[in-house]
């Protein structure tokens, strides 16, 4: 009887789970269309005192708790709380920001004080360089900030641009989320078996290839990040082993009055071994400790919510 059970409890989640993912991709493309009839500042601000107030009440409330401790064993309990505060804040900015990808990159070089994006210096001569050289390159991010951002940039300077991305699981969502990305972020690639012979071969055309390479990679090559050993995404540094072409990683600052600042950084050199081939291991070490150094100085905008070290 117990096993009749189970068996039909089983069927029953399979039969509703299609029907809550519609549901739920309805309410999330409902919501997403709804932000974008309000302003931008003040729905990131209404957005950020949701997240912020149920934040708290989740789950991953304790494994951000848990990663920043093990991160940062200096820091008090009351600072790793202001922390957790923060990227409870940021998150929520970050979902009503997305509603608004079409128009919030709104940079104004002669007067940068009146937009949204300011520019670290130095960034728009080598967003130059790589427009001019004929080159494909490697652009890595991280999920800092408003992590979308940078995928915009690429094309607001003229790059010929392709992005990685993860499909959301429900199609409807995913179908608006495209629709939204699409706008100004160049060509879109999904994370599906052929992804890494697409972006090769857009490398190979001279595109300008970002992904995120900051979320644990059960599959991935070992790295250290913060002291601990966790496994990163080596998709990246393969890439730069079979294609010859620079590295540089982006990173996205948030500042206040909904403004930010974007850095591109100078090459990042890959590690190579005796035979002068692109080290995966070690050229993924070296972008992890690029983006440490990133968190360091803005750990309240980092996504500590997932786990990041299993």
């Amino acid at each position: 009887m117990r096993r009749l059970l189970l068996r039909a409890r089983a069927l029953l989640r399979d039969a509703i789970k299609p029907v809550g993912g519609a549901l739920l991709g309805g309410l999330a493309v409902g919501l997403l269309k709804l932000t974008r009839y309000f302003d931008a500042d003040r729905t990131a601000n209404f957005f950020a005192a949701i997240t912020r107030t149920i934040g708290p009440w989740l789950p991953e409330q304790r494994t951000g708790r848990a990663n920043l401790k093990a991160a940062f064993p200096e820091k008090s309990p009351a600072e790793i709380e202001r922390i957790l505060t923060g990227v409870w804040d940021n998150l929520g900015r970050v979902g009503a920001e997305f509603a608004h990808l079409d128009h919030i990159w709104n940079l104004d070089i002669d007067h940068p004080e009146r937009g949204r994006i300011e520019l670290a210096p130095g960034t728009i001569e080598k967003f130059a360089v790589l427009r001019d050289d004929g080159r494909g390159a490697l652009i890595f991010a991280s999920h800092l900030a408003n992590w979308e951002l940078p995928a915009l940039a690429g094309p607001a300077y003229g790059l010929d641009s392709a992005v990685l991305f993860r499909r959301p699981n429900i199609a409807a969502a995913d179908r608006a989320i495209q629709d939204m990305r699409a706008v100004n972020m160049g060509t879109m690639v999904a994370t599906t078996h052929d992804a890494p012979l697409r972006l090769a071969q857009a490398l190979e055309r001279g595109v300008h290839v970002g992904m995120l390479v900051d979320q644990y990679f059960g599959r991935g090559v070992d790295v250290t990040f913060f002291g601990r050993a966790t496994k990163a995404n080596p998709l990246l540094a393969r890439l730069a082993r079979q294609i010859d072409c620079p590295i540089h990683g982006v990173r996205v600052m948030r500042l206040p009055n909904h403004r930010f600042r974007v850095e591109l950084t100078d090459a990042v050199a890959p590690v190579r071994d005796a035979e002068g081939k692109v080290d995966v291991q070690a050229t993924m070490q070296a972008i992890t400790s690029v983006i440490e150094g990133w968190v360091r100085e803005h750990p309240e905008q980092w996504l500590w919510l997932h786990r990041r070290w299993r």
